[in-house]
């Protein structure tokens, strides 16, 4: 059984997570993912991944980058698998449109910040 993922693993799969929802949805309009369950389904799956990575990283990581709200990332991923009757198209397109890529900057940063050496300081 592989050994569960370290919390820059876990950051790393959620930048995956964020780049892969760009893509699904890249050169889509609102209409066309409205009307494309297909895609609405990838979507909330990375989404899902996204939120179960970030319920699973440390608390000393997360205190260290507070920046990042994780109780809301944690947040829609417990109404995208416990409610997911309440999963709106237009929730999801506004959350891909207005926060994705502010949290991949931060992913990002947090991943450079970590990597760092001593010495590199």
């Amino acid at each position: 059984m592989p050994a569960k993922p370290s919390d820059i693993e876990r950051v790393f799969h959620m930048i995956e997570s964020i780049h892969k929802i760009f893509s699904y949805t890249e050169n889509l309009s609102f209409d066309e993912f409205y009307n494309n369950e297909l895609i609405q389904d990838a979507v909330v799956k990375n989404f899902e991944v996204i939120g179960e990575a970030a319920y699973h990283i440390g608390p000393e990581l997360k205190d260290k980058y507070k920046k990042v709200d994780w109780r809301k990332i944690q947040g829609l991923r417990h109404i995208l698998v416990h409610e997911y009757y309440r999963i709106n198209p237009e929730i999801l397109w506004n959350t891909r449109d207005k926060h994705l890529l502010n949290l991949l900057a931060d992913l990002e940063e947090i991943i450079e910040k970590e990597r760092k050496s001593p010495e590199d300081e």
